[in-house]
């Protein structure tokens, strides 16, 4: 009889081995390694008492399809990343830094759902019960019927669960700190992770109540523990924000119910977290519109338009090599973007620190921002002061052209809601454009670089014009 085969389980990235090694070459962390049955893991071999399997019925792609049921939270911004609500017997991941709004975000949500009629539970491993009581009490939700508990063991949680009416919301803070009996290990590792993630899963499918499991995050922002947890949930949406900004984003990264890399914007204020109805006017408040080295980048997250001040300063420097610095974007789009500037434009950026920032703290991902970050470069550069009531985007070619994008209407509707008249686009962007905002096509980003140039020419000899001398009267 062949003996059965172990494996070795990174406890901190989830790497597998087929032997036990001091330092694990994924992460580089050292003593990490503990030994897994494969006999007893996800993917097992079936055993040598393994049940017979059952014939089941194989249907068809036609036939009748109802949409999800949901329930409404009560939080706009929530429902829009959740796609309309939670999906009954649906299981959502939610990450985000320490400190960030997780726990006053979801304790917000457990007492609108008990002020509705549900029984909702939360279940926290980090912080005893009086410490979730003076969270309430400091939010005005004391009042409300949210069940606590401080409990880790992931059979104890199920049991007192199954007792009397069913619940429709069970917050767990934080999946890394439960544990199950299921698995030998302490726990936070990645085999304690994943195992309490399937019970806690398999509850949810089984009642059909809606599990929010609450994740750490590691250094680079990805949620720790094993990839797996991430595919075996229903959801997943990270709570991203920075401690000098007071609004906080709740993006969905996956979702089965709805769409995904859609937003929900909210602020922190002393009675918890707000909702922001309209956040591109959050997002331009208190913009410098005088100043060069500024555009306005009309952008989408998700379904919804955002309208967003990108920053620009370009300076001489004093290094051998010109320093890049990128807040908000991807450093990769910036250097190609100045490598267009000065194949197709003819501008010298090598002897210039380049530094773009994205106002407000928001992290954009799309390449329609292209054209937004070289219109704020090309203005620093010659210190042309840009339109005020015009908005850019547009995607760059490494030819210099500027490639259509997607959803120009609500970016062009966005920018005339919030007094926008004009809006540096490409051409194909004239065709869903109507009369409240005119739209000047851009094919080729030397039209664009010459047009600033021009704006700083005029600006440099209005400058250098001498004013008139008054004469005495004699």
């Amino acid at each position: 009889m062949a003996k059965p085969r172990a494996n070795f389980v990174c406890q901190n990235c989830g790497a597998v081995s087929n032997r036990w090694q001091g330092k694990c070459e994924a992460c580089g962390e050292w003593n990490s390694f503990t030994e897994e049955n494969a006999a007893s893991g996800i993917g097992a071999q079936a055993g040598r008492h393994a049940r017979k399997g059952r014939v089941f019925a194989l249907e068809g792609l036609a036939g009748e399809s109802r949409s999800a049921p949901r329930i409404i939270s009560g939080i706009g911004e929530l429902d829009r990343v959740t796609g309309g609500g939670f999906v009954p017997g649906s299981v959502i991941l939610i990450g985000g830094e320490p400190g960030i709004g997780k726990s006053t975000l979801l304790i917000q949500a457990c007492a609108t759902l008990a002020d509705r009629g549900h029984r909702v539970c939360y279940i926290s491993g980090e912080e005893a019960v009086a410490q979730v009581r003076l969270r309430a009490e400091r939010l005005g939700l004391a009042k409300s019927n949210v069940e606590l508990a401080a409990e880790t063991s992931v059979e104890d949680i199920a049991t007192t669960l199954l007792e009397g009416k069913r619940p429709s919301l069970v917050v767990i803070d934080s999946i890394q700190t439960m544990w199950t009996d299921a698995v030998d290990s302490t726990p936070g590792t990645v085999t304690q992770v994943r195992g309490a993630a399937q019970s806690l899963i398999r509850y949810a499918k089984s009642t059909g109540a809606t599990v929010i499991l609450v994740g750490h995050v590691t250094k680079d922002g990805q949620i720790a523990g094993p990839r797996v947890v991430e595919h075996m949930v229903d959801a997943v949406v990270s709570f991203e924000g920075d401690g000098g900004h007071h609004f906080r984003i709740l993006r969905a990264v996956k979702n089965r119910f709805g769409p995904t890399d859609e937003i929900g914007v909210f602020e922190m204020t002393g009675a918890g977290l707000r909702e922001v109805t309209n956040p591109s006017a959050l997002f331009l408040a208190g913009r410098d519109a005088s100043a060069p080295g500024t555009a306005v980048f009309a952008g989408m997250e998700g379904t919804r338009p955002v309208l967003v001040e990108i920053q620009a300063l370009v300076a001489p420097t004093a290094l051998g090599t010109p320093r890049r610095a990128v807040v908000g974007w991807d450093p990769s789009r910036l250097s190609m973007v100045i490598a267009v500037l000065e194949a197709h434009a003819g501008l010298r950026l090598g002897q210039h620190d380049v530094y773009l920032n994205v106002a407000g703290g928001l992290r954009i991902s799309e390449p329609a921002a292209d054209l937004a970050a070289a219109a704020a470069l090309v203005s620093s550069l010659t210190g042309a002061q840009l339109s005020v009531d015009s908005v850019y985007f547009g995607e760059l070619g490494l030819s210099g052209s500027v490639r259509p994008v997607s959803h120009s209407p609500a970016r062009l509707k966005e920018a005339a809601k919030l007094g926008f008249h004009a809006a540096v686009a490409p051409a194909a962007a004239r065709e869903s454009s109507d009369a409240t905002i005119s739209v000047n096509a851009c094919n080729h980003i030397s039209a664009l670089v010459a047009d600033i140039a021009a704006i700083g020419a005029e600006t440099r000899r209005t400058k250098e014009r001498p004013r008139p001398t008054a004469v005495a009267p004699r």
